[in-house]
């Protein structure tokens, strides 16, 4: 489990295409330290496993239903990512819980700068739509970020200096591609009380 705060600005150092799958190696000092094989790692928000490691390097497989359904397709070398180890068992919660499971991608549309913060619009997939509500938690290239505007097929969220200076969320540009995880507690609720209608429906049916 990830909590969406991201500990390093990492950078793409090599791409290998595996045919059905690549082969990412990532520079990444921060997170790669203490690091063993079959640790997890999440890069730009999706949890991978990290096959190798060394000089503050990890590499990692990644397959074509994950290269489908993320932006990791779109990276080559050079590319920044954000990188994010798993919450240790005691830590702090910082964000939110983020499983590091991407639902689906979003594109951004635009940016709109201030002297202290930035509004950034990124367009919302119309399955993951019911998901998302102002004020409501969603993770962004697996950074735990506050939704301020929901619209029908769009999101807002405010970006500080901070958050602008150390993640990839300060260099997207519009038409960038970014992944979005909505926040589980929200799925979870949505099938138990969808049982709860069909359980209902099941008693009045036999009830007749």
């Amino acid at each position: 489990m990830f909590t969406g705060i991201v500990e390093e600005l990492g950078e793409v150092t090599a791409v290998e295409n595996l045919g059905d799958s690549s082969r990412f190696r990532l520079r990444g000092p921060v997170v790669t330290e203490g690091a063993k094989h079959g640790d997890s790692i999440a890069v730009n928000g999706v949890c991978l496993t990290v096959v190798d490691f060394g000089d503050s390097e990890f590499t990692a497989d990644v397959m074509a239903e994950t290269l489908g359904r993320s932006s990791l397709g779109a990276l080559q070398e050079g590319s920044r990512v954000n990188l994010e180890r798993p919450m240790a068992v005691g830590g702090r919660l910082g964000g939110h819980i983020v499983q590091g499971h991407v639902d689906g991608t979003g594109t951004i549309v635009e940016r709109k700068p201030s002297e202290n913060w930035e509004i950034v619009k990124i367009s919302l997939p119309a399955d993951l739509t019911r998901y998302v509500v102002e004020k409501g938690s969603i993770t962004v290239d697996g950074v735990s970020l506050t939704v301020v505007d929901a619209g029908p097929d769009y999101f807002t969220i405010s970006l500080i200096p901070t958050t602008l200076a150390l993640t990839t969320l300060g260099i997207k540009q519009p038409g960038d591609p970014v992944n979005l995880e909505v926040d589980v507690i929200a799925k979870y609720v949505e099938r138990l009380l969808g049982a709860r209608s069909a359980d209902a429906a099941d008693a009045e049916e036999s009830a007749k």
